[in-house]
């Protein structure tokens, strides 16, 4: 029942409030009709397009009655934000370090749960960037894992420097949640301060995302320069060398 102009803009509202961290769908259908109740003189036949055929609703005399378009939605439920994680190291050393996160709430399919046993865990293969939790029998969990920076300045100055690694991951059906343990590697070669955002995301829905801190502090000294005075108003010279160790 809603009148549209010619070349008038309609803004169609999409609300979202998941209760569950589960993927949602849904299917936006708008249908278009002349206000006067006549049809559109173009008629469908066998050899028209196969996406207009989908889209358009055909009369008796098979002219156009309405036309209709579809928006399929998806929707992903976003755990609150968490708190940050600090990972702090001295300049030009080198930190490994495990980092612990829960993820709370994950919703895996009917089919998906163990049947026996309250947790499962499995160790990952480096090479994995898409892990899996399993109990060894049919229940399977897929997570991806994404660091990602506030700027391409930033990212620039972390990406050689940060590395992580999913390792291990626990999973208690009972309280639905998830652990995953990342291995960390910070090597700064300066004093900085930056932060990145690890995005979790599990193939059976749900978004979580953690803002990381990277503190390196100041390195420690590397010499101590005596210069002895030759006399007073007169010059004393030490001369040392720096290597650099970038390009």
């Amino acid at each position: 029942g809603i009148r549209l102009a010619p070349k008038e803009k309609l803004e169609i509202p999409v609300l979202f409030m998941p209760a569950e961290m589960k993927i949602y769908k849904a299917v936006v259908v708008i249908l278009v009709m002349r206000e006067n109740g006549e049809n559109w003189p173009y008629e469908v036949t066998g050899e028209s397009n196969t996406d207009l055929n989908r889209n358009v609703i055909v009369a008796e005399n098979g002219e156009t009655q309405g036309i209709l378009w579809i928006y399929p939605i998806n929707g992903t439920p976003e755990a609150p934000q968490q708190k940050s994680v600090v990972v702090r190291c001295q300049a030009r050393q080198r930190l490994e370090q495990r980092v612990e996160l829960l993820l709370i709430g994950v919703m895996p399919g009917a089919t998906d749960l163990p049947d026996a046993g309250s947790s499962a865990t499995v160790d990952v293969e480096e090479s994995s960037s898409t892990p899996e939790v399993t109990d060894g029998s049919s229940a399977t969990l897929e997570f991806l894992y994404e660091l990602q920076y506030q700027s391409d300045e930033i990212r620039y100055q972390l990406e050689s420097l940060v590395g992580m690694e999913l390792v291990e991951k626990e999973w208690d059906t009972e309280s639905r949640i998830v652990t995953l343990i990342f291995n960390v590697v910070f090597a700064p070669s300066k004093p900085m301060r930056s932060e990145a955002t690890l995005v979790i995301q599990c193939t059976a829905g749900g978004l979580w995302k953690f803002p990381l801190v990277f503190i390196a502090t100041e390195p420690e000294v590397d010499d101590v320069i005596n210069i002895e005075a030759v006399g007073l108003n007169k010059e004393s010279i030490v001369g040392f060398k720096l290597t650099s160790q970038t390009r």
